[in-house]
């Protein structure tokens, strides 16, 4: 049974979709059966992963308000052992069709349950909205990944975030655990990004990788040639650093290969 994990954050611009294809892509390279779930209208993950979303005929958006089947709609990538669910810009319109739905909350863990037995991880790139398809991404889920910049203002939002998991916690999945706070986009020449790592883990430190995501050029260009960092430049800190994430979150699962 495969533990699905959504990333989220309402804050937009924080690594949310950058950590979601690159964790997943990291996941399948350390040879774990992953699905990645673009569950973002901007359909980022899709494009960074080599697919173009105007080519995109069904999407999850299909699977949770028409009920396609998402064995159809999954698709291969170019990298070994990692498989996605595609976005489209119609999964704009899921949130207002699905309004009127019976068991709204719960369609995205309806679609999931039908493929979680073929992966060893579920990944979920949420759009940066608290809106109706986070909360069927979080409802789905097992955990939830919080992703945090190293600037200022980076905890801003992330009580109003942590406000809403607990409510999902006590409404419609009392099993969604915190994976981890994420810090992203760190840069070591600069004073803020140390004291924005030194705010969080005094506030968060059980909840906080060890990992942290530097700011890296190689990271920020991945996406346009349509691959994840570690097909980019697999040996860079940016493909490094998401290898280790993947491995901390494997070990911390029990899920670690033993050499």
């Amino acid at each position: 049974m495969g533990k699905v994990i959504a990333i989220a954050n309402q804050k937009g611009g924080v690594g949310k979709t950058t950590t979601a294809m690159n964790l997943a892509a990291s996941l399948a390279v350390l040879e774990y059966k992953t699905l990645v779930i673009d569950a973002d209208p901007q359909a980022n993950t899709t494009s960074g992963l080599g697919y173009d979303p105007k080519s995109i005929d069904t999407s999850i958006y299909e699977c949770m308000v028409n009920e396609n089947d998402i064995e159809e709609i999954i698709i291969s990538t170019e990298i070994d052992n990692l498989d996605l669910v595609p976005s489209h810009i119609d999964l704009v319109g899921a949130e207002v069709e699905m309004v009127n739905l019976e068991n709204r909350e719960e369609k995205m863990r309806e679609v999931i349950s039908e493929v979680r037995e073929r992966y060893d991880f579920i990944i979920i790139d949420c759009s940066p909205s608290l809106g109706l398809i986070t909360i069927n991404a979080l409802t789905a889920s097992n955990s939830v990944i919080i992703p945090v910049q190293c600037e200022y203002f980076a905890l801003e939002g992330l009580g109003k975030l942590l406000n809403t998991i607990k409510i999902i916690q006590t409404r419609l999945n009392q099993d969604l655990e915190i994976e981890g706070i994420l810090l992203t986009m760190y840069d070591v020449r600069l004073r803020l990004s140390n004291q924005v790592v030194d705010e969080v883990r005094m506030h968060f430190k059980n909840m906080t990788f060890e990992t942290i995501i530097p700011r890296n050029v190689k990271l920020s260009e991945s996406p346009s040639f349509g691959m994840p960092v570690v097909a980019f430049d697999a040996t860079g800190k940016g493909a490094v650093a998401y290898l280790n994430l993947a491995n901390e979150i494997a070990t911390k699962n029990g899920m670690a290969k033993v050499n």
